[in-house]
């Protein structure tokens, strides 16, 4: 079955630390894993901004979305205090795709980072860049040791067409020089002058203060 995905990307500068990590703990995932079809359900912290937040929901089906059980907590229906924090939070990316690569892989365990990547990109060129991305690109990352996995994502829908996330060991992952050799091809080369609108963060996982 084709799997997929929904990610919430917030800079929460503005808001109170403590309540945002509460409400995320508390209310707003325990709500998601009651709904029938979600998966996995995992947050992460920026590396380089510490109040840049990423939740990532794997779906069994994009369709979950558009169910009576998830309408109750979602869109119109959140909740007071959804609306209360996410109204002090600045949106980085909100994404409901399908997994288009490899099509129904769910997330790893021990997983110490995350790289999620939104592109878009030029319409005359949305062949080659599919292409490099299926060829050449995830499966030279697949080979860099301590990627645990990698996934591309679609939508028909939102500011953004296309989704990969990288589950790591660590962060440090990218930092390694099997990472940069990966990703400095002269295929990559042609094809970067013509992504749109990419978002680029790298997190670790996150881990509630007791």
């Amino acid at each position: 079955m084709v799997k997929g995905l929904l990610i919430a990307s917030f800079d929460f500068t503005e808001a109170y630390e403590d309540e945002f990590h509460d409400w995320y703990d508390l209310e707003h995932i325990p709500e998601r894993q009651e709904i029938p079809g979600f998966g996995s359900c995992e947050r992460w912290i920026g590396v380089d901004n510490s109040k840049h937040a990423i939740a990532t929901y794997d779906l069994d089906a994009i369709r979950v979305l558009r169910e009576p059980a998830y309408k109750s907590i979602a869109y119109d229906n959140l909740s007071p205090w959804s609306k209360r924090v996410t109204a002090k939070c600045a949106r980085i990316l909100r994404f409901e795709g399908t997994q288009i690569l490899p099509g129904d892989e769910s997330a790893p365990d021990a997983s110490g980072g995350l790289l999620m990547v939104a592109i878009n990109v030029a319409n005359e060129k949305e062949d080659d860049f599919n292409a490099w991305y299926t060829e050449e690109h995830i499966p030279a990352l697949l080979e860099v040791p301590g990627v645990l996995s990698a996934r591309r994502y679609k939508s028909c829908e939102g500011t953004h067409r296309y989704v990969a996330i990288y589950h790591l060991l660590k962060p440090e992952v990218t930092k390694t020089d099997a990472w940069s050799n990966a990703i400095n091809t002269p295929w990559s080369s042609r094809i970067r002058p013509h992504f749109q609108n990419r978002i680029r963060v790298l997190a670790r996982k996150y881990e509630r203060s007791i």
